[in-house]
């Protein structure tokens, strides 16, 4: 059995994971739109972005594999595909956002320069260190949350005790669903999946002796003091965007909201020291999101480091050429591939944590193949398309909330266990 202190340092590893700087920005506006109904998204926003990321690590315990083993019971051809398609997310969006995000918190409220230079000399860097790694970013990024955690505690708490409990009425229709959505936005459930089994292999690593079922103990007390660590502070941040509704105009962008609060509530030092503490996670985040996709795709060619090198300058120059757009933008651009990606992670991930006998490779196949059906409409939809499949979408349960998807991949998850049951009896 191992200790509490294991279990704390393991929580704040895991906790540290999730916690992305880029993720501050989503909780804030999120508040500030939801108003009086700032609980309700936040259900919807911790749904997705905290719960599931969660049993991705608690599915990574199970696997104590990499991210093709989350698909390959559907098949090796799928989860290579798949595997692919998550790295070419993850240099193409995630990795850009963090250099947009660094822009508009340290560089654009001090400096009079264009984004398009903060974008290349940060993706400079980002290269370097890609081809050159140092220990150096993971001492920095553990030195990071908990300095993170300490601004953020503060604002929160001076917010609610400075403003009054008085909300506005929400701009959302459907705020639970709303909330979901955000959440992919942090792209967590996918940060589980790809990078969940560094973890795991850093616990067995470290805990030699310890026996398999006294270590996946030990992740899932850890994971869920994690989560609760996670859920408290994205609620607060909620909570706290809803409670200065008045004091910003109603159509500033995330990051400027987040600025916006830090230095209402912790003053200019305050601010300045957030945005500084943001654009380093900031940069560790696409330093690791570069190195991770480099070091799979030189997997897949025989440990070849040219692939790692071509893949290292693709990563940086994808990096560039987004990472010059604004948040909100990249943001835009980013629902699509999420709309259609996500369904199929989260799915992957539930299946993954059932018992085994829920989940023969024939269910793999039945539900992953319905849960790619049923996510084409939502995603046709936020390109632009939803008018040529409405029809469709009216016959499909949560369809007008963008979770079509959902229902009929639980349907078939049971009638298949149901039917694979009477098979064998």
């Amino acid at each position: 059995m191992f200790k509490t202190k294991e279990t704390l340092i393991t929580a704040f590893a895991l906790f540290s994971l999730f916690f992305g700087a880029g993720n501050l920005i989503l909780p804030p506006q999120l508040g500030f739109k939801s108003g009086v109904l700032w609980w309700l998204v936040t259900l919807g926003f911790c749904l997705s972005a905290v719960l599931i990321p969660i049993l991705g690590i608690l599915a990574h315990a199970k696997l104590q594999g990499t991210i093709f083993d989350f698909g390959k019971k559907v098949s090796p051809t799928f989860s290579l595909l798949y595997s692919f398609i998550i790295y070419a997310i993850s240099i193409s969006l995630p990795s850009p956002r963090t250099a947009s995000v660094t822009h508009e918190m340290a560089i654009q409220p001090f400096f009079d320069s264009p984004s398009w230079l903060t974008s290349v000399f940060y993706f400079v860097l980002v290269f370097v260190f890609v081809m050159n790694r140092s220990k150096i970013l993971n001492i920095i990024g553990k030195l990071l949350t908990p300095g993170i955690i300490t601004i953020l505690l503060l604002l929160i708490g001076i917010t609610v005790f400075s403003f009054e409990f008085d909300f506005t009425s929400t701009q959302f229709t459907s705020p639970f669903t709303d909330g979901i959505l955000e959440g992919y936005q942090t792209f967590d459930a996918i940060g589980a999946v790809v990078v969940g089994g560094v973890i795991i292999v850093s616990i067995n690593i470290k805990h030699k002796s310890g026996s398999y079922e006294a270590k996946k103990a030990l992740i899932r007390r850890a994971g869920w003091l994690a989560g609760l660590g996670l859920f408290l502070i994205y609620a607060g941040l909620i909570l706290s965007g809803a409670l200065v509704h008045s004091a910003f105009d109603a159509e500033i962008s995330r990051t400027a909201l987040l600025s916006g609060m830090a230095r209402m509530t912790l003053g200019n030092t305050g601010n300045l020291f957030l945005s500084i503490l943001v654009s380093l996670a900031c940069f560790t985040t696409a330093v690791g999101i570069v190195t991770g996709t480099a070091d799979f795709i030189k997997s897949r060619f025989a440990d070849s480091q040219q692939a790692y090198l071509i893949t290292a300058i693709i990563g940086s120059v994808l990096g560039v050429l987004m990472g010059q757009f604004n948040v909100d933008y990249i943001i835009a651009v980013a629902l699509p591939a999420l709309m259609f990606i996500y369904p199929i992670t989260i799915v992957l991930i539930l299946l993954n944590v059932v018992p085994e006998k829920f989940a023969a490779p024939k269910v793999f196949q039945a539900v992953v193949l319905t849960t790619i059906l049923f996510s084409v409409p939502d995603f046709l939809g936020t390109i632009g398309l939803g008018d040529s499949i409405t029809g469709i979408q009216a016959y499909i349960p949560l369809s007008k909330f963008s979770l079509g998807w959902v229902l009929p991949t639980s349907v078939v998850f049971m009638l298949t266990n149901f039917i694979f049951k009477k098979q064998s009896e």
